[in-house]
């Protein structure tokens, strides 16, 4: 089962004729993801490495390939349009990598999918990946710029606003000879599409998915939300980690959204809400596995 994607999803890539986008799409394509079609204006027609054709539009994709997924590879100044071609075209689920698309962008961006049924994963995000069952665990799909080597077909679900720290929790995961049954890098921008909470959910409806690992950082409030559910609803272990403990009030690190204000957002707010709600946290990167063995008994 899984959640969001699996080996059977179909993908468009915007932005597949750039440098990194035609990086990413090819190395989503060497792990067994069905990259079905890539989208740059202006060069309809073209194909990406002979295998993969590119279109104009969203809406033409779709039509020839009855894709439901788009990973977005497009420049920040363009790349809120792109996100809004795509939920415009009625795809499940847009993937957007990202980086720096300017906020009053992406609140029009959330303005514009108000009733509309596509759900968002991002900006600024590593993406999301559930493992294949062949070799490396390929065969499965990759969607954004995860290293796709470091996963394993399993159990845990993966949910974080750090792409590095997904990749470590990942790793662990893997090394433990547990896998993955999906890994969702929600982005750490202030305006996303989708929350931690949101994700907990649907690991916690996956039958595939045995146990959770949930990795935050400082700003906001979205960790705390998330505990709170878990604490009257999840009837799955979960192991946490919250990034940034050390960080100055007020001031900004790394992620867009991760910057202390008024009070709200520290790291340890977020570690005793986690606690409070059941979480075994970790108290530095290393230890998230074995928080996680903790978690499970």
């Amino acid at each position: 089962m899984a959640i969001l994607v699996d080996e059977n999803t179909k993908v468009i890539i915007q932005g597949i004729t750039g440098g990194f986008g035609g990086r990413h799409a090819q190395l989503s394509l060497d792990y067994g993801t069905q990259v079905v079609a890539g989208v740059t204006p202006g060069k309809g027609g073209q194909t990406f490495n002979d295998k993969v054709p590119i279109f104009d539009t969203i809406e033409e994709a779709v039509a020839e390939t009855g894709a439901t997924v788009s990973a977005v590879f497009v420049p920040p100044p363009f790349a809120g349009d792109a996100i809004l071609e795509s939920v415009d075209a009625g795809l499940d689920l847009v993937v957007a990598i990202t980086e720096g698309i300017p906020v009053t962008d992406m609140m029009r961006v959330k303005a514009g999918m108000q009733g509309k049924n596509t759900r968002l994963i991002g900006p600024n995000c590593p993406g999301v990946v559930t493992p294949g069952t062949g070799p490396d665990s390929h065969g499965g799909c990759r969607i954004g710029i995860a290293p796709g080597y470091i996963h394993k077909k399993g159990n845990v679900g993966v949910v974080s606003r750090s792409g590095t720290l997904t990749y470590e929790a990942v790793w662990q995961v893997t090394s433990m000879g547990m896998g993955q049954s999906t890994c969702v890098g929600i982005g750490g921008d202030p305006i996303n599409g989708t929350s931690h909470l949101d994700v907990l959910k649907m690991f916690n409806d996956d039958p595939e998915t045995h146990a959770i690992i949930m990795i935050g950082e400082i700003g906001g409030t979205a960790e705390e939300e998330a505990a709170a559910w878990a604490k009257e609803f999840c009837d799955k272990p979960i192991a946490g980690f919250i990034a940034g403990a050390t960080a100055p009030p007020g001031r900004r690190m790394g992620h867009a959204g991760a910057i202390v204000s008024g009070g709200m957002g520290t790291a340890e707010a977020k570690k005793a809400a986690m606690k409070e709600a059941g979480i075994v946290v970790a108290e530095t990167p290393s230890e998230m596995g074995d928080a996680l063995k903790r978690a499970m008994g």
